[in-house]
């Protein structure tokens, strides 16, 4: 088929390559999300280069602070759901194979959030005792 014999609509040529509300919502949520990274990044700079040394019961006793502990959590999820949406964006500008493309946002997706709730549980586990 010829392109001056395409009688699609112009959303029938777009279809399945998602809504324009799904990538205004990404733009959004990485922005905030990098932005949300800057001071928690320098709390957690500022927090480790204060400890008076880096030892494990150190550490421990550091996010046994219910303050440190929450910290610690919102930097995790935030940093991992800004990695997740910087990653699906790469795949899909520069992945041109559909399932490929799916593939790789999917385990993406899969081990970012994995990696949230274990994150969250470590340091759960951590900050509660054993």
């Amino acid at each position: 088929m010829s392109a001056s014999n395409d009688y699609r609509s112009p959303l029938a040529k777009v279809k399945g390559l998602g809504r324009s509300s799904d990538a205004t919502r990404f733009f959004w949520v990485q922005k905030l999300t990098a932005i949300a990274l800057i001071p928690l990044t320098l709390w957690l700079c500022y927090s480790i280069a204060t400890l008076p040394e880096l030892t494990y019961e150190v550490l421990i006793a550091w996010l046994k602070s219910p303050f440190n502990a929450v910290m610690a959590s919102l930097f995790t999820v935030v940093s991992l759901k800004h990695g997740m949406i910087g990653m699906q964006v790469i795949f899909e500008d520069y992945i041109h194979t559909h399932s490929l493309r799916f593939g790789a946002i999917l385990f993406t997706k899969l081990l970012s959030y994995f990696m949230m709730a274990l994150g969250v549980y470590s340091i759960l586990r951590l900050s509660l005792g054993n």
